[in-house]
């Protein structure tokens, strides 16, 4: 099959194109036809040597993916081959085939092509699980999100609009608020011409929001956290800009709460409850509540050229890579 190598860690544009046999499902596994795949900041970061976990070499980055199921291992019941699927997968999904454990595979759902499903697992499941299990988002609260016209804050953007809430997105370009705007932000502000703070007061009447779903870390936490209400909750997601330190006293005088999201974890020590996440995001997308957008498409021999358009942050949205036609 072909892939996408990683042989050593480094650098992205090491990654090469390469003919490698197909991997073999184990008793518990499924072995997925990969269609297409997303990409995510993490690929880099795995590439480099820097992700939580260091698969052995060779090996494809790559933590999603929508295709068809090839073959399932002799314990699996949830699944049979021909099975149009997109999952969550620990690595490969710049391959044609990729293994892929039951619990963390679904069926597409109605009406979503390849590209749409590729892009939705990370995304969209990571942030309702962020907004919904450790956010607390309910109806009629304000939602701050930050890194809005990323992958990751338009899903969140759509979800906190589902689930009821006042969305304020926030971007570095008025060019990337439109994109939110038409994902359904109730109020925009660019961070990068004014002060962040200052536009969320303006907005909730001197109030500060109730949530802030935060991305991208480094400079932003600080105005962030003080655009929270009395009992507002940061959600942790993400740390492209850097890692913010939390001032402890700060979250007591405001009653406050901080806390971490991470699908890579949460999948495995919640699965009943990733599992409600996934019903709920369903029910959103056949109520035409979510509009998962592929911003760039390019084929598997441009894969490391799409990873560069993310980490160069040249693109809004997500990224996809096509593998293959599967029809």
């Amino acid at each position: 099959m072909r892939a996408l190598i990683c042989r050593e860690f480094g650098p992205v544009e090491s990654l090469e194109l390469a003919d490698i046999p197909a991997p073999i499902p184990g008793p518990d596994q499924l072995l997925l036809d990969i269609a297409a795949t997303s990409v995510n900041f993490a690929d880099s970061i795995m590439v480099n040597g820097k992700y939580q976990t260091k698969p052995p070499f060779p090996f494809s980055p790559g933590l999603e993916g929508a295709g068809v199921v090839s073959a399932v291992g002799a314990n699996v019941k949830t699944f049979k081959p021909g099975d149009k699927v997109m999952a969550i997968l620990a690595h490969g999904g710049f391959a044609e085939q990729a293994l892929a454990e039951p619990g963390e595979v679904y069926p597409l759902f109605k009406g979503m092509d390849f590209g749409q499903g590729a892009i939705f697992p990370v995304a969209y499941i990571s942030a309702d699980v962020a907004l919904r299990w450790q956010g607390r988002v309910e109806p009629g609260e304000t939602v701050i999100v930050l890194g809005a016209a990323g992958g990751s804050g338009l899903a969140a953007v759509e979800i906190a609009k589902a689930m009821g809430a006042r969305v304020i997105a926030c971007a570095s370009s008025d060019e990337r608020l439109e994109i939110c705007k038409a994902h359904g932000a109730d109020h925009v502000i660019n961070y990068a011409t004014g002060s962040l703070k200052e536009g969320v007061m303006a907005v909730t009447n001197g109030n500060g929001a109730d949530v802030c779903f935060d991305p991208v870390g480094g400079d932003l936490f600080d105005e962030a956290l003080s655009s929270l209400d009395w009992g507002g909750r940061f959600v942790h997601f993400g740390f492209v800009g850097g890692v913010p330190k939390i001032p402890a006293n700060r979250l007591l005088v405001k009653h406050r709460t901080a806390a971490g999201s991470s699908l890579r974890y949460f999948r495995w020590r919640k699965p009943e409850l990733l599992a409600r996440s996934v019903k709920a995001l369903e029910a959103y997308w056949l109520d035409g509540r979510l509009k998962p957008i592929v911003t760039n498409s390019l084929p598997l021999e441009q894969g490391v050229e799409a990873i560069q358009l993310l980490t160069q942050r040249k693109a809004a949205g997500k990224v996809v890579v096509t593998v293959q036609d599967l029809g």
